[in-house]
């Protein structure tokens, strides 16, 4: 339905702008389509269909519409017949695609079974053979394009063919011309990346050897009127240092100059959010007035005797959760005294009841406190924020990361499980390279496998049995034994994660293996699921937080220690983490909201925060962890 709308969204757009209905077109999606093939067979570009449909995602549902440009015409590939071939040991889609001079994906589209199952030896597929020229084109009329106002002239074109790991700025950066050249002369790349063995229009020379930047070394592409002093603000680099690393460079920067730079280089340049440390920003030193509101559930321990009352803590897991929280609120408090500013801070039981947290508020003068931190509990947080939105009193929930119905002044602290499946497949895009992907998944988890089809429609796919297990041929079948193999794992399952897990550290010696996750889940902490095996696959996934390491003499740790006697659970922590990060945004501007208008993050004991505000609604958390079992069963973050 939402699709529909957004055709409706489009077309009023277009009649606001004044533009006849007949300039216009709709396209609809068929299975396994994505938005770089349907650009690719109407000659168009990814960006042109966004412009046309500006609310679409890269996961397009079957027979949703798209609006298209009446200048698009779909390609004909005429194929003259197909020839038969066997495959022989050790053969890939690489391999043949190349022997035959087609894409992977023309295979598969005549070979279905392919989308989901590996090529097995002996097999017999079926080939197309186009009636087509190779894009190789040389001619003496110069292709001219403009660039940022200035006009360039590519005298000679020839080709190239997309090699593992090479990207459109490595390849843009080889020939000496800048992405938006590159684009121009090739009009069906788009925003999804370059398919392995794809075949582009480039310049006749080369200015660089590699498309692939060396260890320590990324590509960074030049911004509208960025200059080398902007680079050295940003990079630290001088003039010398970045021509010393681009030769080509010496006549100065051009709008889209593709660059190599240091890994060093500031996070700024790297496409991260830059970090600030907030203590060093401090310039409101007026006292800060915070609700915390909490379900202690005192209601439960009134009257009983010291010996109950510590029974009753020990059994009610919400209780020790919240005096856990608490506990790390508290110490917040006292590191922003030793910065100078005192803080009021007002405690209430919220009973973990809904009813109780409008008493509390309705009784009070809730419009007088900077911020609320709490309730834990969704439901309270949604009639909290409900209740303050008028009066625009900041409300941030502290462990909740489902989708809250979030009214403008709601803070969103945890990030969203939607918001982790996308960096952990953002992670393993940038990184995957050639190597084998395989998707391991269950039914539950079909929209999650969905995604990761949409975005690597190369990987391999494997499911349990109806038994609810995989054998071991189930999965051998898909490894590539010349390869490192990632794969992914997508279920809630405990026995299903046990069983792949097993299964893959059963696997030979010389197997290159690596497990992934979108969701480390409560089926990872089973007791038949041994996180030595975890580490021998180097398991890597997403994850809110960071462990802090119990050696170190940090000023909280100690500060805790010494307070309470013992070192912090992860909900002290994290009372800490959100409550000083709340403190030090005050402290740093007038108000929460003025501190979150620019884009940057903050990091403490074990968490960071990277808040953006969503469109009519509130403020979400887009900080997230990508962390690495190590093979001493330490954790290690890598993202």
């Amino acid at each position: 339905m939402k699709y529909i709308f957004y055709v409706f969204f489009a077309m009023l757009t277009l009649s606001c702008g004044a533009v006849a209905q007949e300039d216009f077109q709709t396209h609809t999606v068929q299975e396994k389509e994505t938005l770089t093939s349907i650009a690719k067979d109407y000659g168009i570009t990814v960006a042109d269909i966004k412009r046309l449909n500006p609310s679409v995602g890269n996961n397009l549902p079957r027979y949703s519409q798209l609006v298209l440009p009446a200048r698009a015409k779909k390609a004909e590939q005429n194929t003259e017949k197909f020839e038969t071939h066997k495959v022989r040991r050790k053969e890939t889609l690489f391999s043949i695609s190349q022997e035959y001079d087609v894409s992977i994906e023309d295979i598969k589209r005549y070979n279905k079974e392919l989308y989901s199952e590996g090529l097995k030896k002996g097999q017999k597929i079926r080939i197309p053979i186009f009636d087509k020229t190779k894009p190789v084109i040389v001619e003496s009329k110069p292709v001219i394009t403009s660039i940022g106002g200035v006009t360039s002239t590519l005298e000679t074109l020839t080709s190239h063919t997309v090699q593992p790991q090479e990207t459109r700025y490595g390849i843009a950066r080889m020939y000496g011309i800048t992405l938006e050249q590159l684009e121009s002369i090739n009009p069906h790349i788009g925003d999804e990346g370059l398919a392995l063995g794809e075949i582009l229009n480039v310049p006749a020379e080369t200015i660089m050897s590699s498309a692939i930047p060396e260890e320590g070394f990324m590509f960074y592409k030049v911004l509208p009127k960025e200059g080398f002093y902007r680079l050295k603000v940003k990079t630290g680099l001088t003039e010398e240092e970045i021509v010393d690393l681009n030769p080509y460079a010496k006549d100065g920067l051009k709008e889209g100059m593709i660059l190599k730079l240091p890994t060093t280089a500031s996070a700024e340049v790297s496409g991260q959010a830059r970090t600030a440390d907030l203590e060093k920003m401090i310039s409101n030193k007026d006292a800060k007035k915070v609700a915390v509101l909490l379900p202690f559930r005192l209601n439960k321990v009134e009257g009983d005797s010291d010996e109950a009352k510590e029974d009753i803590v020990t059994k009610d897991g919400i209780m020790r959760l919240a005096l856990d929280f608490y506990s790390g609120v508290l110490m917040a408090t006292e590191f922003a005294k030793d910065k100078g500013f005192s803080v009021q801070l007002d405690v209430f039981d919220t009973e973990f009841s809904d009813s109780k947290v409008a008493n509390i508020i309705s009784s009070r003068d809730f419009e007088s406190y900077d911020a609320v931190i709490g309730p834990l509990r969704q439901k309270n947080v949604e009639k909290a924020a409900a209740l303050l939105k008028n009066g625009k009193v900041p409300v941030f929930s502290p462990l909740s990361n489902r989708d809250i119905k979030i009214s403008k002044n709601v803070f969103q602290t945890l990030p969203s499980e939607d918001m982790m499946e996308e960096e952990m497949i953002q992670y393993i895009e940038e990184r995957v390279g050639d190597r084998n992907l395989i998707i391991i998944s269950d039914s539950k988890r079909a929209a999650q496998k969905g995604k990761l089809l949409a975005k690597f429609p190369n990987a391999k796919t494997a499911s349990p049995r109806k038994e609810g297990f995989l054998y071991v041929q189930d999965i051998q079948k898909q490894i590539n034994a010349n390869k490192e193999n990632w794969v992914i794992l997508e279920s809630a399952d405990p026995i299903i994660v046990s069983n792949v897990v097993g299964v893959l550290n059963g696997m030979p010696m010389d197997y290159k293996l690596r497990l992934f996750t979108l969701d480390k889940n409560d089926a990872y902490e089973y007791s038949d699921v041994s996180n030595m095996n975890l580490a021998k696959l180097k398991f890597t996934f997403p994850s809110v937080n960071k462990s802090y390491d119990y050696n170190d003499k940090t000023p909280f740790l100690v500060s805790y220690k010494n307070k309470y006697g013992v070192l912090p659970n992860r909900y002290a922590v994290r009372g800490f983490d959100v409550t000083y990060d709340v403190l030090l945004r005050l402290a740093s501007a007038d108000d929460v909201y003025e501190a979150t208008e620019n884009d940057f993050q903050t990091e403490y004991v074990e968490n960071k925060f990277r808040y953006s505000k969503k469109f009519l609604s509130g403020y979400v958390n887009n900080a997230v962890y990508i962390i690495k079992y190590k093979d001493n069963l330490q954790f290690e973050v890598l993202k």
